[in-house]
């Protein structure tokens, strides 16, 4: 596995990782009209330019994309952070994750968590500092602001 910095030719492979993580593995967590409010129609442009903004880095191996994950630096806010379906589990978010945060020493670091994400942030240390509902298109999802001191 390569960790490398996002470049802007990365967009389509991100955004496409995206949908699929949110519609496999979130699916557990999370209702059909949720998801399609999460992940139904991403900004490209939008996207394109907050990863180009932020701290964001690529997993990638010989056969593709295998997670990626961005942190506004300024803000020490990790804002995504995502692992294709079948290499859950492999240390790929860990990896991404670690390299972030060693951009920020010293400070704390903020994250909105998914349900299905929660535990992940928990074991590195983050405690939740309250559940919220935050809308998407209209429809309620439930996640946490998360912090690791």
């Amino acid at each position: 596995m390569e960790i490398r910095p996002y470049r802007a030719e990365d967009l389509e492979r991100v955004l496409a990782l995206f949908q699929d993580t949110v519609y496999t593995v979130n699916a557990r967590d999370y209702s059909r009209r949720q998801l399609e409010a999460w992940a139904g129609r991403p900004d490209r442009s939008a996207w394109g330019r907050s990863l180009l903004a932020h701290a964001a880095l690529v997993a990638e191996d010989g056969e593709g994309l295998l997670g990626f994950a961005d942190l506004d630096v300024d803000a020490a806010y990790l804002d995504r952070l995502y692992v294709h379906r079948g290499h859950q589990g492999e240390g790929i978010g860990s990896a991404l994750c670690g390299r972030l945060e060693a951009l920020v020493p010293g400070r704390r670091i903020q994250v909105h968590a998914s349900l299905t994400a929660r535990p992940f942030f928990e074991g590195r240390g983050y405690h939740v500092v309250r559940e919220q509902q935050v809308e998407r298109r209209g429809v309620l999802l439930t996640n946490f602001l998360m912090e690791r001191p």
